[in-house]
Order: C-alpha cells, then sequence, then structure tokens
C-alpha cells in the first residue's frame, strides 16, 4: 500500500529533482510497507540507513543547484534539510539502540515532512530554476 501516492502536486519540474523524489517516496513506502508487514529490525533498519543515506545525496544536489543559479533562499532552505537530517538520525540513533520502535509517529513524521518540504520550500525553487533554464 502507498503511503504516498506520486502525484503531479510533488513535480518541481527539474527532471533530476523530481527522480530523487520519486525514489524518496519510494524508499517511505517501502519503509511503511516493511513495517506493515512486521519485517524484522535488519530489514527495517536497511530501509532507515538507505533513506537517510539518499536524503543526505538529494540535500546536496538540490544546494548544487541554489549554489549554481545562486537562489535567494538558499541558507533557509538548508536548514530546513538540516534539522530534518538531526531528526532523521536521532530517529534512526534511537532505533538502533532499542529505545524505539519504528512506530505510526515516526512513519507520519517522515512522510509529512517529505510531502509538505516538496510542496512547500521545494516549489518555490522550482520556478526560479526553470526560469534559470533548468528543466
Amino acid at each position: 500500500m502507498q503511503l504516498i501516492p506520486w502525484n503531479d502536486s510533488l513535480s518541481v519540474h527539474i527532471d533530476e529533482i523530481d527522480r530523487q523524489h520519486r525514489r524518496l517516496v519510494g524508499m517511505i513506502n517501502a519503509l511503511n510497507d516493511a513495517m506493515l508487514q512486521g519485517q524484522g529490525k535488519n530489514v527495517v533498519g536497511a530501509i532507515v540507513n538507505d533513506l537517510i543515506a539518499y536524503a543526505d545525496t538529494h540535500f546536496a544536489t538540490e544546494e548544487t543547484f541554489f549554489s549554481r543559479y545562486q537562489y535567494p533562499d538558499a541558507a533557509a532552505h538548508a536548514q530546513e534539510h538540516d534539522r530534518f537530517v538531526q531528526q532523521a538520525r536521532n530517529f534512526q540513533r534511537d532505533y538502533d539502540a532499542g529505545k524505539i520502535g519504528l512506530s505510526v509517529e515516526i512513519m507520519k513524521f517522515l512522510s509529512s515532512w517529505l510531502q509538505e518540504h516538496i510542496q512547500g520550500s521545494d516549489r518555490k525553487y522550482g520556478p526560479y530554476l526553470n526560469a534559470k533554464g533548468v528543466k
């Protein structure tokens, strides 16, 4: 079951970024499926690790575009990325230490943060970068 179905409201109309967003959405959907199927900690933990690693890669891609095209809200946007990574790593650390299980609350955080970030902050840079010729 897809927790987050991909639709045009998640598109920033930049091919490379949209591909990465689709992958992040797919990873959250896979994590949700693994959790719902009661898969073991190793499977769930590996998906969480991959998700955090790929988020770092994705954020670096966005921030490279921001630097290259002098996006005016780059600093504030990067701070959002930093806060997400910090929170996700805190979840990961506590999960790996057995302090918490992967709960509906954590899944809600991951899915809502991603959707709100894409539909809010990310959608703001799409037109700016499109106007600079980025497609």
